[in-house]
């Protein structure tokens, strides 16, 4: 299974976020998912990521590593693509 994204047009996509994304700015990036849903992709180890004193932190090239694997997919079918990231089509082809 592929993604529907490249990675050109993510990085387009997530260019106003700062290289280092914080747990809310994460799920911002992947269009609203929850918290509880945010930590266990990070307790989980399926978005590579650090903590500073409790503080989850993630590089923005690992969200873009993550919203092209499997899993991200697999999870998107699975929630009946409830995970759904805005406007990708209408950012990208603008520009």
């Amino acid at each position: 299974m592929e993604t529907n994204y490249t990675k050109p047009q993510l990085k387009k996509l997530y260019k106003d976020y700062p290289d280092v994304v914080n747990l809310k700015q994460f799920r911002e990036m992947l269009g609203g998912i929850g918290d509880g849903m945010a930590r266990k992709l990070m307790q989980g180890d399926f978005v590579e990521h650090f903590v500073i004193n409790g503080v989850y932190m993630i590089p923005k090239k690992c969200v873009i590593d993550y919203v092209m694997s499997r899993h991200y997919q697999m999870l998107n079918i699975k929630l009946k693509h409830h995970i759904r990231i805005p406007d990708l089509w209408d950012k990208t082809k603008k520009e």
